[in-house]
């Protein structure tokens, strides 16, 4: 298994929310937010609009204001002034410098962390690898690569996950009985 990621140089940019559609006729966009603070981004001066946080062509649009309305974020840039302009920013992703996030509290981990963390059981076996995490809405899933059993989802619920050391780079679980063919 390869070393944890939190040990690699972390992504440039963190995930804020994605630009889904324009909203009105002024240029405000509708974003479904992927951030926990979605309050914090009204206060910053840009944002970085891109397809991914390794994007090559990521661009610096200044803040004009935010809002929420119902679940999504209302983001107004500076410069994008009407539908038009705002339909070409449609599907792409809203980030924030990776030295200009919200600072986490003690307990507190970047999904970007978790990928490539051991995952091992709870008696000590190392079971696979953490690729991927899905945010699903009711709680996170864990796509994890296992040698014996391939790719396992694993719920990120309290009896599933026992002890998660990013510094060591593991993450220690109980794996639900029925969740792994017999």
């Amino acid at each position: 298994m390869s070393s944890a990621r939190s040990r690699n140089t972390p992504p440039p940019y963190l995930l804020l929310g994605e630009i889904l559609r324009p909203h009105g006729i002024r240029g405000e966009l509708r974003v479904k937010m992927l951030t926990d603070y979605p309050e914090r981004i009204a206060g910053l001066k840009a944002v970085f609009l891109g397809t991914s946080p390794e994007d090559r062509d990521i661009t610096s649009h200044a803040v004009e204001h935010m809002r929420m309305h119902q679940d999504y974020g209302l983001l107004k840039l500076h410069g994008v002034d009407d539908r038009n302009e705002a339909e070409l920013l449609r599907s792409l992703l809203v980030m924030v410098r990776i030295e200009d996030a919200v600072p986490l509290e003690d307990d507190e981990i970047y999904l970007f962390q978790l990928i490539g963390l051991e995952v091992r059981t709870a008696d000590g076996a190392v079971f696979g690898e953490i690729t991927d995490v899905l945010e699903t809405g009711a709680n996170d899933v864990y796509v994890i690569a296992s040698r014996e059993h391939g790719e396992v989802l694993l719920p990120v619920i309290p009896d599933t996950i026992v002890e998660t050391n990013v510094d060591e780079g593991f993450v220690t679980v109980n794996i639900p009985e029925g969740l792994l063919p017999s």
